[in-house]
């Protein structure tokens, strides 16, 4: 890609004298051009009916961009035609590494050029952690990579965060990868089996009837990972464990990649003793949302206190997502923003009646 600033019609004339008076910022700024190189298809870097071209202009919209041939003129505020020339320089190294883009990778790589972050866009963009039947699973957001980051380089890692941030689905994409590197003999999934205010007892069916549901997320996670037609073979084998949490007692797991799911509605007894169950060559995963625990009143949450206890120990690592990693349907990440202001606003309200009855 080159550029080149094109100079205004008073550049390069001899200087009259006539115009010293001038305001020179009336004087039209300067036009930058980007060249595309001639291998790069235009329509992939401007999306269908040049749709991530107009996501570009709502995100700039002190910058007038046009584009003719292979061409992007660009005319505006300096520092924001740069960041836009920043912006195609990434999209085009996340083109170069064979991943598609759409409106979200745009969105998300001038996020992290904007927040100035360590790591370029493309390099967040274009990690891959495992492909499946022509479908790659990577992550979308610097959050996100330093999660996946994390459990390469220690042995425990929780991920905490709101729905939508990829908790469970990096780490599962991670064990899949692990398994097929021989990394680990068999992957092993749990979740506690009491949820939104039910108990098992008063639910129909036999045991594995009433546990399925609280699993099925799991199982459908599994499904984009792994061909459908060899998953019963490999839970019969025992390489695949989809299990309630209650079903860790008493074991110790060796050489297996280890995730627990929606531990806010671990009990701080039961996240001990799954934590605990750690074996020799394993690796483990604990994912939640501190934000949506379903225990009974008067039930502390295992992972709300877990931090606090565990902060200091070496080779156990903390990765915090927020609503701005939420990869879900754009409205996801408004939703949660929305919920976190009202529980503020309520949580406000309860202080300051708080002061007033002590007073």
């Amino acid at each position: 890609m080159t550029d080149d600033t094109r100079p205004t019609p008073d550049e390069g004339q001899p200087d009259t004298g006539l115009d010293s008076g001038l305001d020179t910022a009336s004087r039209p700024a300067p036009t930058h051009t980007v060249v595309i190189p001639p291998e790069v298809q235009m329509v992939t870097l401007l999306g269908p009916r040049d749709e991530l071209l107009r996501t570009m202009e709502r995100a700039f919209p002190l910058v007038s961009i046009h584009v003719r041939g292979n061409e992007f003129h660009m005319t505006g505020p300096s520092a924001d035609v740069a960041l836009v020339e920043r912006t195609i320089d990434e999209l085009l190294l996340v083109i170069e590494g064979g991943q598609p883009l759409n409106r979200d990778a745009v969105e998300r790589s001038i996020g992290m050029l904007r927040a100035q972050t360590s790591e370029r866009p493309a390099d967040v963009l274009t990690m891959n952690i495992v492909s499946s039947r022509g479908r790659t699973i990577r992550p979308k957001t610097l959050n996100q990579k330093h999660y996946v980051d994390a459990i390469d380089e220690h042995t425990v890692v929780f991920g905490i965060g709101p729905a939508g941030t990829g908790k469970t689905y990096l780490a599962m994409a991670k064990a899949v990868a692990a398994l097929q590197a021989k990394q680990v003999n068999r992957i092993i999934l749990t979740r506690p089996a009491v949820e939104a205010g039910e108990r098992l007892g008063f639910l129909p069916g036999t045991l594995n009837e009433k546990i399925d549901p609280y699993l099925r997320p799991l199982y459908d996670a599994l499904h984009d990972m792994v061909d459908p037609d060899s998953i019963p073979r490999l839970m019969a084998a025992g390489t695949i464990e989809v299990a309630p949490l209650a079903y860790m007692r008493g074991r110790t797991l060796n050489d297996a990649f280890i995730i627990l799911d929606e531990a806010q509605n671990t009990s701080p007894e039961q996240m001990k003793m799954f934590l605990t169950r750690l074996g020799f060559g394993s690796k483990m995963v604990v994912t939640g949302d501190v934000t949506q625990v379903d225990l009974p009143d008067g039930t502390r949450s295992g992972l709300r206190i877990v931090q606090d206890i565990l902060h200091d120990v070496e080779d156990i690592h903390f990765a915090m997502l927020t609503p701005h990693d939420v990869v879900r349907h754009r409205l996801v990440g408004a939703i949660v923003d929305a919920y976190g202001r009202w529980d503020d606003r309520q949580q406000g309200g309860r202080t300051q009646r708080e002061r007033r009855r002590s007073q």
